[in-house]
């Protein structure tokens, strides 16, 4: 964190310091910066501050829990999350049917799939099949239910097994927690039937995941380490945490 973002940070704390919220354009006007700049200034540092819906708030008060806001998600990491997808590319072949997670951490992936000449695309999330409708050679198949907006994403009870009809070569699998000793996780229920059915039926499993979630655990527990073929990561930590498990299938690559 460099000594301007330090500063804005605590600013932003003393103002917070009575226990009260601040909205994010409150916060960048009193910092005399863009919305932007406050969102970069909380994602590229562990920080006291949290930003929930919206509004800046102590991470330390009582009843302070996480919540999944998409653009939040889509703001943080951005970079990381590009160089993964690139690594996650590489896997990739020609004729390759995919299921693609929903969240933000695939969707830098989508705009590689334009040099492919034949591909099929799963998914479950909104913003997924956006961007793939787009793309000329590459075969949608959207999954649908209850709409989910928080994560762009649609739920049904049905949804695992239309997934486990479908011949699918490859799984790229996000998640918002991976703990080596609690398994793999995510904020929403209504995405664990899909994610397992994808990773029950492909024929290789691939988890795409930046450092700031390993040794964090979410409400929503979904896979084990070892159902997983390969860890795609920036943590260069991640091999040896993982050596402490060893997993005698799993390959960790790092973007």
């Amino acid at each position: 964190m460099n000594d301007r973002s330090a500063q804005r940070m605590a600013m932003l704390q003393e103002a917070l310091a009575s226990g009260g919220t601040l909205h994010l354009r409150d916060a960048a006007e009193l910092c005399g910066v863009s919305e932007m700049t406050i969102r970069r200034d909380l994602s590229t540092q562990p920080s006291a501050i949290s930003l929930l819906g919206g509004r800046l708030v102590m991470a330390s008060c009582p009843g302070v829990t996480p919540v999944y806001d998409l653009t939040e998600q889509q703001s943080s990491h951005y970079q990381v999350k590009q160089r993964l997808c690139q690594r996650a590319a590489s896997f990739i072949e020609e004729g390759d049917t995919l299921f693609i997670d929903c969240g933000s951490t695939l969707i830098p992936l989508l705009s590689q799939l334009s040099r492919f000449h034949e591909l099929t695309v799963v998914t479950y999330a909104l913003n997924v099949a956006n961007a793939v409708a787009a793309l000329p050679n590459v075969r949608l198949v959207l999954l649908g239910g209850l709409f989910y907006a928080s994560s762009q994403s649609f739920g049904s009870d049905g949804m695992g097994a239309a997934i486990e009809r479908l011949g699918i070569n490859k799984a790229l699998i996000s998640a918002a927690g991976v703990d080596c000793e609690r398994g793999v996780s995510c904020f929403h229920f209504h995405e664990v039937g899909p994610k397992q059915a994808a990773i029950a039926t492909a024929m290789q499993r691939l988890l795409i995941v930046d450092a700031s979630k390993f040794g964090v655990v979410r409400p929503a527990y979904f896979a084990s380490l070892e159902d997983f073929d390969i860890v795609v990561t920036d943590d260069e930590r991640a091999p040896g945490l993982l050596e402490r498990h060893p997993l005698p299938t799993l390959s960790v690559t790092l973007a």
